[in-house]
């Protein structure tokens, strides 16, 4: 019996196309497949997402730590350098020192030893930080609004004491910076693992 090519191609075609049905019916997948793993999508979104946000939380406060490191080496630095009390601290409108540390902080040479930022004189602006999110905390020793650095690298007068950094909703996470009369400092750590960081005199660091 003879074919016409059409009727080949027909065949063919015909051939092709269970080929295509039969491959799609193995890749598909039944309602209860999508349900299962939907189900375990759903438990390990629950157990990751505390464990992430936790990791965002520390990493935000290490890296205000860090950048708090910087601002300090930078102004002890530029002191000895230059031979000028240099002065970290926030600083106001009119240029005179605030108490509010969670605000951007400045690092000026305070050349006519004023204890402020004279920009009509040309005082130097070393540096600044950003201020931190909305919400954290960030307070350094108490009635403290500036840390002078003398020509020596120490500090002057009463200024040491000690940074606390303290998100929000997260106080368990809060870590500091403990400043010396010498003009050097050190960053806290968890020194008994409890999962909080604590001073060297084993004090847990918190904002309240």
């Amino acid at each position: 019996m003879l074919f016409s090519p059409s009727s080949r191609q027909n065949n063919s075609a015909k051939n092709s196309n269970c080929g295509h049905s039969s491959r799609f019916s193995h890749l598909g997948m039944t309602l209860i497949e999508l349900m299962v793993s939907i189900g375990i999508t759903s438990i390990l979104t629950t157990i990751a997402l505390p464990n992430l946000n936790d990791f965002v939380v520390e990493l935000r406060v290490d890296n205000e730590i860090s950048r708090l490191s910087r601002l300090l080496i930078v102004a002890r630095n530029h002191a000895i350098a230059s031979q000028d009390n240099v002065i970290v601290c926030p600083l106001s409108d009119n240029g005179s020192c605030t108490s509010n540390w969670h605000e951007e902080l400045s690092v000026f040479v305070d050349s006519n030893n004023n204890q402020r930022f004279d920009g009509n004189i040309n005082e130097l602006m070393v540096t600044t930080k950003p201020a931190i999110i909305n919400g954290d905390r960030l307070v350094y020793a108490l009635n403290r609004s500036r840390i002078t650095y003398q020509a020596t690298g120490h500090l002057f007068g009463l200024g040491n004491g000690t940074f606390r950094y303290c998100p929000e909703g997260h106080n368990d996470k809060s870590r500091g910076i403990v400043v010396a009369r010498s003009g050097r400092f050190y960053a806290t750590t968890d020194i008994n693992n409890d999962g909080k960081d604590e001073n060297r005199s084993r004090q847990v660091i918190q904002c309240d």
